[in-house]
């Protein structure tokens, strides 16, 4: 059941958004919700608010004070007020939802506070913007982008329907919240690709009787999402498989990680088995897309939209060391499990990524940069990964390491 002393938030920059903001909160208060409503104007000219909170008592937790939201600088004013906004909702412990309505500068000042709210708790955000490349806004979070499709300048035939169906949606989602049927069960993370999918699978078979096994597909939003579950100890464990969004990440793919890669379990200390899932691989879009310097490397066509571009014993070598420094920062306990067999359906004997060279070099290079101690170890089996033998190996140290065996 719902918490009816939370409040559904509604943030907006009202010197330009005044018309939808009343309309919106009128239609979810008349859903029987109590509801707060935002304004996150950065124009310094003072004009009446239609809003609970004004400009002025958000822009007053920006570190520096108003006065930096305030400013001649659109652009500062905006990342200011983002900033100002995030240190606001922080403070904040009555957030049944929050929905927002803004262009591309509401948008920016909306999103970041948006991304730290916990997973699961409704948040829809109405932009201009969400017809395009909506990533920045999302991050690794659970934002409903919502196109406004007119812009958000006045009410009109358009805007009415799309706004209204954002206010029943938030409402629907305040109103009939999930319950957690597996809740009584620990959580744990586990990260996968389609090239790496059968061991997952396995692994998921062999301890969802005991986990609940949350699975992350490894697009670079997917590993963020994974830490950022880590970072607010919703998971128990994790087995971060597929770790190819290093790859991406060092050589110019598609699907990156960023430098914090692997940070949450140093930071948390939680039990975790890793190890090199499509590694082979850096992830680009249609052929035409791939770099020039890449011309003369093997590729693999996954579909029209996706090409794989081999990795190189040098860029295994590279990733070896750099996986390696992030491990030595984990002081939880922590596995790297190598297949030696291969670390992808790709990278197998008559498959056209199989290079043993390649996974030679990482191999050596992780070795040579761990710091092995009692809770630190490479561990190498003889497996490929997609081996049921080496699901079972991961099963079993993922046990070891969380006292379970």
């Amino acid at each position: 059941m719902r918490n009816t002393s939370n409040f559904v938030y509604i943030a907006t920059t009202a010197d330009t958004k005044g018309q939808e903001l009343e309309y919106v909160q009128r239609l979810i208060a008349a859903l029987n919700l109590p509801t707060r409503t935002v304004d996150l104007s950065t124009r310094s000219l003072p004009f009446d608010s239609p809003a609970d909170i004004s400009p002025e008592d958000v822009a007053r937790h920006h570190p520096a004070g108003a006065g930096a939201v305030f400013c001649a600088s659109r652009g500062q004013a905006i990342a200011a007020m983002a900033t100002a906004f995030e240190r606001f909702i922080l403070t904040r412990r009555d957030i049944a939802a929050l929905l927002g309505l803004g262009g591309s500068g509401g948008t920016a000042i909306i999103t970041p506070a948006m991304q730290l709210l916990p997973i699961g708790l409704p948040k829809i955000m109405v932009s201009s913007m969400a017809a395009g490349d909506v990533s920045p806004y999302v991050g690794a979070s659970d934002i409903n982008m919502l196109y406004s499709v007119t812009d958000l300048a006045g009410l009109n035939r358009i805007s009415r329907r799309v706004l209204g169906n954002a206010a029943r949606q938030i409402a629907g989602a305040v109103h009939f919240a999930a319950v957690d049927y597996d809740d009584h069960k620990p959580a744990i993370g586990l990260t996968t690709f389609g090239v790496t999918t059968p061991c997952v699978q396995a692994l998921v078979a062999e301890l969802g009787s005991q986990w609940d096994c949350l699975t992350f597909h490894a697009t670079g939003s997917g590993g963020r999402s994974l830490e950022k579950l880590i970072d607010n100890r919703q998971l128990h464990g994790a087995i971060d498989l597929t770790t190819t969004e290093v790859a991406d990440y060092l050589f110019g793919g598609v699907l990156p990680c960023t430098t914090d890669r692997f940070g949450a379990i140093a930071r948390t200390g939680i039990p975790c088995v890793l190890s090199c899932g499509a590694i082979d691989m850096i992830n680009f879009g249609a052929p035409h897309t791939i770099p020039a310097r890449y011309t003369n490397r093997l590729r693999h066509p996954h579909n029209p939209q996706v090409t794989l571009v081999r990795t190189s014993v040098r860029e295994n070598a590279l990733m070896g060391r750099w996986m390696g420094e992030k491990i030595n920062a984990c002081v939880g306990e922590v596995r790297f499990v190598i297949p030696t067999g291969g670390v992808s359906a790709l990278d197998a004997p008559g498959q056209p990524f199989w290079d043993p060279a390649a996974l030679a070099a990482f191999m050596q290079a992780l070795e040579e940069t761990v710091h092995a101690t009692d809770k630190r170890r490479v561990i190498k089996t003889p497996y490929h990964i997609n081996d049921p033998c080496f699901a079972q190996a991961v099963a079993e140290q993922f046990r070891y390491i969380v006292g379970g065996e």
